[in-house]
């Protein structure tokens, strides 16, 4: 009954005028965003996140999550009428996707992706209601070592389920650490890597710097020189038999988005693991578990629905460390961590008793999210398609224009436009180089936490560095940390011995006469 008063509390925040129109406001943009290539949830709300001082904390942060939200809808819409992932959390949707645009079925792929969408963002909600609150008593009985320990295996989640170059992931990691130590020292006080006593690095630098111009400009000056030529849009338009006709065949979908939701919502929860993964595992099982599994590829709606109750479903998961632990499960929710902590709200289980209005408030805000998500979505797919073939130039001066205007307005200072332009340069120089981004901006926004919590741990016991295997919480995540960390490893071992065994013997054989 508590639950159930606490989430009533929040409607009344969500749904106040104010909150439910920038609910309404965030998912439109979200879905503009979502379904523009070389755009996405990341580089939206990277973009949009300066603009939302202009409304109260809670409002931005449900501004944010709406946006985050549309943009999980919107990727599909990119994916089914062009080819092109409007982001990597919709490739697995461009596999039957585009078969069935091409097929002359767009309005029936787009009415499963919508619906797949929402029956994802549904479940995964319902679940994240249920799971919040005691997970923040859980994580009430953290202390310093039990904060680093899990800071640390957050990274090494990035390191063994990251997907990337290992060495690479590492380096990143280390990068964003070094980048977080820029300022005054969280104890003493004395500046730290301050380039020659430059004046705006004494403030450290800013997430937001770093997230605009490596997730706004950087991605622009990739996509520019990656996009040769301008691709073709499907015409696609949905009556209300169509619709009618597509909601039918959805329902007898129910098996595959029902698992593809679980699924997405308990991957989403893994640092580093997020919504990519998870719609590809969907899709791999969706595969496998279905009678026409050969159709794949081909055009079957199955492998529509699979990825986007996934996707959507871990984007919802990835929420719930962010808010508990303080730890984002994915490149967007880091953002949205960061934004947090720029308002004065800190992330994790005292924010469950110092400021219950705003957690349910985002929490409920989420279920209003997800009806206007599917609403807007199937109203807005001829804007859409028209959309899609405004000139890239045009859209690409838009985003330059607002990363520039984002990153001088909260604290008026071109030295953070230089920053920008510099990580923008940067930025699209590791993309080239095929250098992960996410550990980077992670790294920075959790930084300094890791090293506040490592050396409150080491004061207060006398140096003793023991301390974080002499606590079971800790020592727990430090055993976890090892084990990620190793996972690489021990998987190219276990690679190189199955090869041995299965590789002919060469040796010559004996002449038996001889």
């Amino acid at each position: 009954m508590e639950l159930l008063s606490l989430l009533a509390d929040g409607f009344a925040t969500s749904l106040s005028p104010l909150n439910l129109f920038i609910v309404i406001l965030g998912v439109t943009a979200g879905l503009f965003i979502g379904a523009m290539p070389g755009l996405g949830s990341v580089n939206g709300v990277a973009i949009v996140l300066p603009l939302t001082f202009i409304v109260p904390p809670t409002s931005a942060i449900i501004l944010l999550a709406a946006i985050y939200y549309g943009a999980m809808y919107g990727g599909a819409v990119s994916s089914i009428l062009l080819g092109i992932p409007g982001a990597s959390t919709a490739v697995a949707t461009t596999f039957d996707g585009r078969p069935m645009a091409q097929q002359g079925q767009a309005g029936l792929a787009l009415i499963a992706a919508a619906v797949a969408s929402f029956v994802g963002g549904t479940i995964s909600v319902l679940l994240f209601t249920v799971f919040a609150a005691p997970l923040a008593d859980v994580a009430l009985s953290f202390g310093p070592a039990e904060e680093f320990a899990l800071v640390l295996l957050a990274f090494t989640t990035f390191v063994g389920l990251g997907g990337d170059d290992v060495l690479k992931t590492i380096m990143m990691i280390c990068l964003g650490l070094v980048l977080s130590t820029v300022g005054l020292d969280l104890i003493s006080g004395q500046p730290r890597l301050i380039f020659g006593d430059l004046p705006g690095f004494y403030s450290g630098i800013s997430f937001l710097v770093l997230a605009i111009g490596t997730y706004g400009l950087g991605e622009i000056l990739y996509t520019i020189e990656t996009s040769k030529t301008a691709p073709s849009v499907t015409p696609a338009k949905i009556t209300l038999r169509e619709l009618w006709a597509g909601l039918k065949r959805m329902n007898q979908l129910w098996k595959t988005m029902s698992f593809g939701s679980f699924l997405g919502f308990f991957v989403g929860m893994l640092p580093a693991a997020g919504a990519t993964p998870a719609a590809l595992m969907s899709y791999g099982l969706a595969k496998q578990m279905s009678k026409n599994g050969s159709s794949f590829g081909k055009g079957n709606i199955e492998g529509v629905a699979a990825p986007e109750t996934a996707n959507n479903a871990a984007s919802t998961g990835s929420l719930l460390p962010m808010l508990t632990l303080g730890i984002p499960g994915s490149p967007t929710t880091a953002l949205l961590l960061g934004g947090m902590v720029m308002w004065g709200l800190v992330p994790g289980p005292m924010l469950f008793i110092e400021q219950p209005d705003f957690v349910w408030g985002l929490i409920s805000s989420l279920y209003t999210a997800n009806f206007a998500a599917v609403i807007v979505n199937i109203a807005l797919i001829p804007v859409f398609v028209w959309a899609l073939r405004m000139p890239f130039t045009v859209l690409c001066a838009l985003v330059v224009v607002l990363c520039i205007v984002g990153g001088f307005a909260p604290s008026q200072k071109m030295h953070d436009v230089w920053l920008i332009f510099a990580f923008g340069v940067g930025g699209y120089v590791l993309r080239k180089a095929e250098y992960p981004l996410a550990p980077l901006v992670l790294a920075l926004v959790l930084g300094p936490l890791m090293e506040k919590s490592f050396r409150q741990s080491l004061i207060a016991d006398q140096g003793n560095i023991l301390v974080f295997l002499e606590r079971p919480l800790s020592a727990t995540f430090i055993i976890l940390s090892a084990i990620f960390f190793a996972m690489p490893v021990i998987s190219k071992l276990l690679s190189k011995t199955k090869h041995r065994l299965h590789v002919p013997s060469k040796r010559p054989k004996l002449n038996k006469s001889s």
